[in-house]
């Protein structure tokens, strides 16, 4: 069939869509980002870009598809999220229905016995807006799904990593039935061929009811960590979603929306489902397991994508999601001559903004017995993959669109400088700093936090800077 997986870069849909190409159907896979989804380098599958609150952009997605995935949501917004998938849902529906789409199944939420929580209520009303319309809808609910980039996962993964001892609020007693990644993506696949599930709303859960405090024990039990967990009636959902921000490195905004959902049970009804698609579901030690050495075996992609055990540095401790501070500028410099200072960067020729600062990180580096500065790109100055220069390493060379370096000095984390040029407005060209920074515990936490206003300042002269150089270099320089 044609398929298409809307939410593509989200954790589920970029397992999705090999599953389903190994299923053997025609794959489209979108989002709102289309750089982060050709950052995956599927063979056989069309990205395009396309965002539900850009009802104009929906068309190309949808065009001459046969199933429609929904994955999207919008809880990385902030409070407003209920709205905006409302909105989503609604324009989805409605565009799916003009390009002739025979039906779309949509992964939601299991909902809670009792309880009031605002994702969850989210999530089943997003269900709701698209059986609105006239296509038919096949939902599927989840509860916790174990596999990287869960935000209930790496919440999971941070705090046993990065806490030997924390005091919790009564919702670890909370019960549930967390499902392997692999066993949804099983549900998910196999839905098309069956036509009983047409038009109908399923709860798929794993084999085992259990805790959330019993979770984060056998995840401890599997990387050798015994977490002291001491659970405190006063410490509401609300003032735990706060402290989160503090331990782990999922998005806050996503943390806190996840977080109220998790004071009461979430069990689900999936005796159904079961009868209809029998597979042999995982426990939770087993998908556990699986998701941690589903990791270590990962292609190794030299473009970052969230998650990335290469820009990780093969860390399983190391936060799954990275901090991000970005600085851009607009150069009339070609892409070329932007490319030579971008490409040129470190060595003898410095950070072109603050060097000082540059070189003073580089004496404390060695001090503490990481690499320093003074480590030189090859005769031809030129990078590639593989070289080093002061205290980065090349992981990608793209010339004359993207340079990515791994740092190798020490530091609490993982972090990631990327070089990125864009066509800009008119003839123009947008440079593009990303410093991706992937926690290892507390100390990476308050290490990033603690130079916040460092990195505004620097990251913004550094872009502003090889603008600048970029544009006043004669046109025929080498």
């Amino acid at each position: 069939m044609r398929v298409l997986v809307f939410g593509a870069s989200g954790y589920v849909g970029t397992n999705l869509v090999p599953a389903l190409l190994s299923a053997g159907h025609c794959v489209r896979a979108a989002a709102r980002r289309l750089d982060a989804l050709e950052a995956q380098e599927w063979d056989g599958v069309t990205c395009v870009k396309a965002d539900a609150l850009q009802p104009d952009s929906l068309s190309a997605a949808l065009e001459g598809i046969d199933i429609a995935y929904y994955l999207v949501h919008s809880m990385a917004a902030g409070t407003q999220f209920p709205e905006l998938d409302r909105r989503a849902a609604t324009a989805f529906r409605d565009e799916a229905a003009r390009a002739g789409v025979k039906r779309i199944i949509y992964l939601g939420g299991v909902q809670p016995g009792e309880g009031n929580s605002v994702h969850l209520a989210s999530r089943c009303e997003t269900g709701r807006v698209l059986r609105e319309g006239s296509v038919p809808v096949t939902e599927l609910r989840a509860g916790i799904i174990i596999g990287p980039g869960s935000a209930a996962f790496e919440v999971i993964r941070d705090l046993v990593f990065h806490l030997p001892a924390m005091v919790t609020p009564k919702w670890v007693f909370s019960r549930c039935q967390p499902i392997a990644l692999d066993d949804v993506l099983s549900y998910l696949t196999r839905l098309p061929d069956i036509a009983e599930t047409t038009g109908r709303i399923f709860d798929i859960g794993g084999p085992e009811v259990l805790s959330y405090r019993d979770m984060m024990m056998v995840f401890g039990d599997l990387v050798k960590r015994r977490p002291v967990i001491v659970p405190v009636p006063l410490l509401t959902p609300r003032l735990s979603s706060y402290w989160l921000a503090f331990v782990t490195s999922v998005p806050a905004n996503v943390a806190r929306a996840l977080i109220g959902g998790l004071e009461h049970d979430v069990l689900a009804e999936d005796r159904v489902i079961r009868d209809l698609i029998p597979i042999p579901l995982k426990s939770c030690r087993e998908a556990i397991a699986e998701a941690l050495e589903a990791e270590k075996a990962a292609r190794p992609r030299p473009r970052w994508v969230e998650g990335s055990m290469l820009h990780r540095r093969n860390r399983p401790d190391y936060s799954y999601y990275a901090k991000h501070w970005k600085a851009e500028a607009v150069s009339s410099a070609s892409a070329e001559a932007i490319w030579r200072q971008v490409a040129a960067i470190g060595g003898e020729n410095g950070y072109y903004f603050l060097n000082p600062l540059w070189q003073v990180r580089g004496r404390l580096d060695a001090l503490i017995g990481g690499a320093g500065m003074g480590r030189k790109l090859p005769v031809s100055g030129r990078p590639s993959v593989g070289d080093t220069l002061d205290f980065w390493r090349v992981v990608t060379v793209e010339p004359p669109k993207r340079l990515t370096l791994l740092a190798e000095m020490r530091l609490p984390g993982s972090a990631i400088l990327d070089f990125e040029i864009r066509p800009g407005p008119g003839d123009k060209n947008t440079i593009v700093v990303d410093a991706h920074f992937h926690p290892a515990g507390l100390s990476g936490i308050a290490y990033w936090n603690a130079l916040l206003v460092a990195h505004a300042v620097i990251f913004r002269g550094l872009v502003t800077e090889i603008a600048r150089r970029a544009e006043a270099a004669p046109p025929d320089a080498a």
